[in-house]
């Protein structure tokens, strides 16, 4: 059976997660979010002790980690070594290290084939860094969701406020673009719009306009 594969790409806080999500909900389709699965890693390396810059450690302790995706009344699950960590990734902290540890090609190549797998064998909606460039290069549609830093500096602000969590807006907007700037210069899978993706810009738009845009771009290719 062939599925159908939607790949949508950006940088931090563009909304890629809540938007791919809903979207995903009203296709029908498995919302895979890679995102979690690089930051479920991070919580592990943390956790550890293990220092962002510590390569050699993070390969030497890949083999120790194994992360999975399970589907519980519809949402997705992430499981680290069989524990649910949905609760324990969304941190600063983690979202730092995920962003030092995701570009060292071991911990890539460790989740990409689980990535690829799903594709294959369901629809799926995944979003990430790389999804359109290099995990499913083939994807029947493929997305660049971006929106201006200081749009996705105050965005990330409300959240961590509504959640309790003090935090600074300017500093947020600086360490987005930081993120943003590794993201883009580093040397594997960097993020990149691909060639024959559609630049969706929601600085503008809300969640739900932005949702509707993507299911657009779907039914005019399905």
């Amino acid at each position: 059976m062939k599925t159908f594969n939607i790949a949508i790409d950006g940088p931090a806080g563009a909304g890629k997660s809540t938007i791919a999500r809903l979207a995903a909900k009203e296709l029908g389709f498995v919302y895979v979010d890679t995102g979690a699965m690089y930051r479920a890693l991070a919580l592990f390396f943390l956790r550890r002790g293990i220092a962002p810059g510590d390569a050699a450690g993070i390969r030497a302790a890949l083999p120790e980690a194994e992360v999975t995706l399970r589907y519980e009344n519809g949402e997705q699950v992430v499981l680290l070594n069989g524990e649910n960590v949905n609760g324990l990734i969304r941190t600063e902290e983690v979202g730092k290290m995920a962003s030092v540890t995701s570009p060292i090609p071991a911990v890539r190549e460790k989740l990409r084939e689980l990535q690829q797998k799903l594709a294959g064998e369901t629809d799926v909606i995944m979003d990430g860094r790389d999804i359109g460039t290099v995990v499913l290069p083939d994807a029947d549609l493929k997305i660049y969701l971006t929106a201006d830093v200081s749009i996705r500096a105050q965005r990330r602000y409300l959240e961590l406020v509504e959640r309790g969590e003090a935090c600074d807006r300017d500093e947020l907007e600086r360490e987005i673009a930081e993120r943003d700037r590794q993201d883009m210069s580093r040397t594997v899978a960097p993020l990149k719009k691909a060639d024959d993706a559609v630049l969706l810009d929601g600085s503008q738009l809300t969640v739900e306009q932005t949702k509707d845009e993507i299911l657009r771009l779907y039914r005019s290719r399905a």
